[in-house]
């Protein structure tokens, strides 16, 4: 079954990169046509550095080649994922699309998972999410990732199809609960890189990542997800790791904002845009959600480090 990744970031270049070390047919399609030409001619992606592309990995910037694949990777940002579906949807119906990012649609207010079914309704919606850097995945190291997709009788062999011997996938039917861990987490990542940014130590970055954990559960419950979906892989785990690496670019982005230094205006910080979305959905749903809503005030200038971390600490007093 032919593969295909769209996208050649970091992220979709080492899922690539996996899947082919693994004995699979995979295109890598990316849209900067100088960037393929690197990629073919060198085999190494600026995006991934220190990584060599394997001679199995065929990288492409013709879009007819990618829809030759029955299963399609789509590691492109969250914001513009549905663009690319609905500019695509008559080449990409009836295939087999996984999302690959992880953030909440401004437009839509709705999850990668929801904006491929709305997008193209004949194709199989799946979602891959959970702890994982591109770098350690392109370099063999053990991962284990959450497989999303509501389609009982197709997610066990996408599940065999997709793992290898050093990516670890797990399965579940709960997309809801998939689509918000992944996404929330960059939000707290944020919170956790202001905080350190800012010097309040180890002690505040471990009350913000309870705390932020249980905005998350407080939102997926809301929409109904599963709990024990944010309890494993795609939820808790993810959040662990991007709250306390800063090989995580939202959490680089939060140090910076914590420090008051630049960012990279060039580097994707899917936590930026989902906090606002979340901001929204927590004044429809009448739900608290402090963190999000100070992290989307950060993101627009509309208040200062030092006034998010009084308007948190003066929230009243409650049992845990």
């Amino acid at each position: 079954m032919k593969i295909a990744v769209a996208g050649g970031g970091a992220f979709g270049t080492a899922l690539a990169v996996a899947l082919v070390l693994d004995g699979k047919a995979v295109t890598l399609w990316a849209r900067d046509a100088a960037a393929v030409k690197q990629m073919q001619d060198d085999r190494t992606n600026s995006r991934l550095a220190g990584v060599t592309l394997p001679k199995g990995l065929q990288p492409t910037n013709d879009l007819a080649i990618l829809f030759e694949a029955e299963i399609v990777l789509l590691a492109t940002p969250a914001q513009t994922l549905r663009d690319f579906l609905l500019t695509h949807k008559d080449a990409l119906a009836g295939k087999t699309l996984v999302a690959c990012c992880k953030g909440i649609d401004l437009q839509t207010m709705t999850g990668p998972v929801s904006t491929i079914r709305d997008c193209v309704p004949s194709a199989t919606a799946a979602m891959l999410t959970g702890p994982s850097f591109a770098a350690d995945i392109a370099k063999g190291l053990p991962t284990a990732l959450t497989l999303a997709c509501a389609d009982e009788d197709k997610i066990e062999a996408l599940q065999t199809t997709l793992s290898t011997q050093t990516l670890r996938l797990y399965r579940t039917t709960d997309t809801v609960g998939a689509e918000l861990g992944g996404a929330l987490k960059n939000v707290m990542a944020i919170a956790c890189g202001v905080c350190m940014g800012a010097g309040l130590g180890e002690s505040a970055r471990a009350a913000l990542i309870t705390r932020g954990f249980i905005e998350m559960q407080r939102l997926a419950a809301k929409l109904g997800a599963e709990p024990e979906t944010l309890s494993g892989l795609s939820g808790f785990g993810d959040l662990v790791l991007t709250c306390t690496s800063d090989q995580s670019r939202n959490y680089r982005y939060g140090l910076a904002l914590g420090q008051g230094t630049a960012f990279d205006t060039h580097s994707t910080v899917e936590g930026a845009a989902t906090a606002r979305a979340v901001r929204q959905l927590s004044q429809t749903l009448d739900i608290e959600m402090p963190i999000c809503t100070v992290v989307a005030d950060l993101t627009e200038n509309k208040t200062t480090v030092r006034e998010a971390l009084g308007a948190l600490l003066s929230r009243p007093l409650k049992e845990e």
